[in-house]
């Protein structure tokens, strides 16, 4: 069992989504599923059900969440203590859904740099940096929420945001004619919240609030 595999537990099980956890995890999918698959060896337990349209929890694998992400929380602290112990500058990143996979292998000699096992909202990870809980953080933060907790941001990326119809006709489509999806999850989903419906203001899109969930559901 190592470490990176837990790593990949969690995610998938954030996930619940082979692609989607492999696309954050910046793997392949196979070798994700085949990570999966013997760290299902090793433990004596199915953490996953599966079949080719859904992925779930196994009861085993409810079980053992928590224990994994504590596991990930201990070794990020014993590399902390050991960046103490040998005066490197610690340096704290939270993130949301991307990062670089070998971030830490990347980082400066003379920093030690640790990656926050726990993937919280982008509101949630800027407020952690704004009270020091987190040095740095790889999220979505408009630039009002930048200014009113005295933070700075460099632009890492743009995503492509995708819009999903029916039938086959490929015509150009209206803004208009587009719904916005909304999340009544402001918790998770806060800084989509306010981005969709900028969106849907400035555009003439529809702006559509589904039930909590609903952003990852079919």
């Amino acid at each position: 069992m190592e470490l990176r595999q837990l790593g990949y537990f969690v995610a998938v099980a954030e996930e619940l989504n082979f692609g989607r956890a492999a696309a954050r995890l910046r793997i392949a999918g196979p070798s994700l599923s085949q990570q999966i698959k013997a760290l299902e060896r090793d433990l004596g337990v199915r953490l996953f059900d599966r079949d080719r349209r859904s992925v779930a929890l196994s009861a085993h694998g409810e079980a053992l969440l928590a224990d994994a992400r504590a596991v990930l929380e201990q070794a990020d602290l014993l590399r902390r203590r050991a960046a103490e112990l040998t005066g490197a500058e610690a340096v704290r990143l939270g993130y949301v859904s991307w990062r670089p996979t070998d971030l830490v292998e990347r980082a400066p000699a003379d920093v030690q740099l640790y990656v926050d096992a726990w993937v919280l909202p982008s509101h949630a990870q800027a407020e952690r940096v704004a009270e020091g809980g987190l040095d740095l953080a790889v999220c979505w933060t408009p630039a009002a929420d930048l200014e009113a907790l005295g933070l700075r941001a460099d632009l890492l990326g743009a995503d492509r945001l995708y819009a999903v119809g029916e039938g086959t006709d490929t015509a150009p489509v209206t803004a208009r004619d587009v719904a916005v999806l909304l999340d009544a999850d402001t918790a998770s989903w806060s800084s989509w919240n306010v981005y969709a419906a900028r969106f849907a203001r400035d555009t003439g899109a529809s702006a559509r609030r589904l039930p909590g969930g609903g952003g990852v559901r079919p």
